[in-house]
């Protein structure tokens, strides 16, 4: 009953590691979008396909 009419103040940084957690979720899915992006490109698709047949021809 005493829980009703509690004076307990929330913290001003209450959820704030929620929040960083939801900013550094956000910013890893850019980040493999953008990796996504680069690693479909035509110059890389050949880079690395030269390194992959290279590895598998010793």
């Amino acid at each position: 009953m005493n829980d009703l009419y509690s004076t307990d103040v929330l913290s001003p940084e209450e959820g704030s590691t929620t929040v960083e957690y939801a900013i550094g979720a956000v910013a890893a899915a850019a980040f493999a979008g953008l990796l996504l992006v680069i690693v479909q490109s035509d110059a890389v698709r050949a880079a690395l396909q030269g390194i992959i047949e290279r590895a598998l021809s010793i």
